[in-house]
C-alpha cells in the first residue's frame, strides 16, 4: 500500500539502474453522474467548450444517443440522436465548429459511414464515407478546420491516416506516419499539433510516440513511452505507460493518460510535459480500474467517465486536478 504523508503519495521505484523516490500528486473529484445509460466504447468531442458524449455499448445494446456536458453547471443535456447505425468503438473529432462521428462496430459489421453534427441547429447530416477500410478501435483528432482518422482494426491491424476536409466533404490519404500498426491508441491536440500514443498490435503494447504538425504535413517521432533507452535515466521510472483502450486529455500545458489495459485493467495516470517530452506518474484514477472509458478537456479541466470493468459498465464522471493533494473523500 502507498504511504500517505502530508497529502502526497511517495512510491519507491526500482530499476536495474537505480532506486528513486518520487512524490506523486493529483486528486480525482467525482462530479454529477452522466444522464445517459451506463456504457463503454463511447466517443466524445468538444465544440466551443461544450463536451459531447455518445454512442457506445451498454452491455446489451449499441447506442446512438448524444449528450452535451456543461462543466460550469455540472449538468447534462440530451441532444438529437445520431441517425446512423448504433455502434461502439467508433471515433469522433471536431473541426470548423462541427462534430463528426465515423467508423465503429455494430456487432456484426465494421463501419465507415460519417455523420456531421451541427450544435447550433442540433441536427445531423450524412457526409462522405470514411475513405479507408471499414474499421473500429481507430483514433481521431481535429486540428484547425480539418479532421484526421487513422490506425484501428479491420481484420488486421492498421497504421494508415486520412484527412477530412469539411468544406469539400472529401477524404485524402495522409502520408508520413511512421508509427507501428495498432488499435485502441489515444490522440490529443496541443497548440495546433496532434499526438498519437499507446495502443496494441497483435498482443504487443506499443511504446512509439508521434506528433503531427498540419502546417507542414509532417509526422515526428518523440521519445518512447517505455524504458527502452538503457543509456539514459529519464525513462527508468516509466511504466506502465503503454496500454490499450485508455483515455487522454489536456489540462493547461500538460497532457494526461489514464485507465486502459495492459493486459489487466489499469488505474495508473501519467502526465506528459510538452516542453520536455517527458512523462511523470500522477495519482491513480480513484474509481474502479476500467477500459473503454471516455476522456475530454474543457476550460474547467480534464474529465474521465463511463467505461467497463469486467462485466460492469459505468456512468460516473470524474474531474482530475493534477496539482492538488490526494483526498480520499472526493
Amino acid at each position: 500500500m502507498p504511504l500517505l504523508f502530508a497529502g502526497l503519495i511517495f512510491t519507491t521505484i526500482v530499476s536495474c539502474h537505480k532506486s528513486t523516490t518520487t512524490a506523486i500528486t493529483g486528486n480525482w473529484v467525482g462530479k454529477g453522474e452522466f444522464n445517459g445509460v451506463v456504457r463503454s466504447e463511447a466517443v466524445s468531442f468538444v465544440i466551443n467548450d461544450t463536451a459531447y458524449v455518445g454512442t457506445g455499448y451498454d452491455g446489451n445494446n449499441r447506442l446512438t444517443d448524444i449528450w452535451a456536458y456543461n462543466a460550469g453547471g455540472d449538468s447534462w443535456y440530451q441532444k438529437a440522436d445520431m441517425p446512423g447505425t448504433p455502434r461502439n468503438s467508433a471515433v469522433a473529432f471536431a473541426a470548423a465548429g462541427k462534430g463528426y462521428i465515423t467508423t465503429g462496430y455494430d456487432g456484426v459489421n465494421m463501419l465507415n459511414d460519417t455523420w456531421e453534427f451541427n450544435p447550433i441547429a442540433n441536427t445531423w447530416t450524412k457526409k462522405a464515407d470514411f475513405a479507408g477500410s471499414p474499421r473500429y478501435d481507430a483514433v481521431a483528432f481535429g486540428v484547425g478546420d480539418k479532421g484526421y482518422v487513422g490506425t484501428g482494426f479491420d481484420g488486421t491491424y492498421l497504421k494508415d491516416f486520412y484527412q477530412y476536409d469539411p468544406t469539400s466533404d472529401t477524404w485524402a490519404l495522409n502520408i508520413g506516419y511512421g508509427g507501428n500498426k495498432r488499435k485502441q491508441a489515444v490522440a490529443f491536440v496541443y497548440q495546433n499539433k496532434a499526438y498519437v500514443a499507446t495502443g496494441v498490435n497483435n498482443g504487443s503494447y506499443q511504446s512509439d510516440f508521434w506528433s503531427y504538425d498540419p502546417s507542414t504535413s509532417k509526422w515526428a517521432q518523440l521519445r518512447n513511452t517505455a524504458n527502452t533507452n538503457s543509456t539514459e535515466s529519464y525513462d527508468d521510472a516509466y511504466g506502465p505507460i503503454d496500454r490499450a483502450n485508455a483515455v487522454s486529455f489536456i489540462i493547461g500545458d500538460k497532457a494526461y493518460l489514464s485507465t486502459g489495459e495492459n493486459p489487466s485493467l489499469l488505474a495508473s495516470t501519467w502526465e506528459y510535459d510538452f516542453a520536455t517530452d517527458l512523462w511523470v506518474a500522477k495519482q491513480d484514477f480513484e474509481r474502479p480500474a476500467r477500459t473503454g472509458a471516455v476522456g475530454f478537456s474543457v476550460t474547467k479541466g480534464g474529465y474521465v467517465m463511463t467505461g467497463l470493468s469486467s462485466t460492469l459498465s459505468y456512468d460516473d464522471v470524474n474531474q482530475f486536478f493534477p496539482d492538488q493533494a490526494y483526498n480520499a473523500n472526493d
